[in-house]
């Protein structure tokens, strides 16, 4: 459906750039607009949806992550969940200026 709607936009509506076209134009039909804006969040949402399983369903026995967790704890990177460097952070100046907080 998204890719018909894109078709028949591109169709209509020359892009700006020959080689760019944009399926969100305004095509001055309400009713076509509302329903590219709405077929695009459908496609978007799917999207989503795919990379999340395929991140969730991933390997279960791969656990390369503590890894790469554990040889950044080596190096010298701040562990979050320990209390004091909790504290260490929440009065930090630059971290809070960072965080638009000061």
């Amino acid at each position: 459906m998204f890719k018909k709607l894109a078709l028949r936009l591109r169709k209509e509506n020359k892009a700006v750039n020959e080689n760019i076209s944009c399926p969100i134009e305004h095509s001055g039909n309400e009713f076509m607009d509302g329903l590219t804006k709405k077929a695009v969040k459908l496609y978007e949402k799917e999207c989503d949806i795919k990379n999340f399983s395929k991140l969730v369903l991933s390997n279960p026995e791969n656990t390369s992550h503590n890894d790469l967790v554990k040889d950044l704890f080596d190096d010298g990177v701040a562990d979050p969940f320990i209390d004091e460097k909790l504290s260490l952070l929440s009065d930090n100046k630059k971290f809070l200026r960072d965080l638009g907080l000061l």
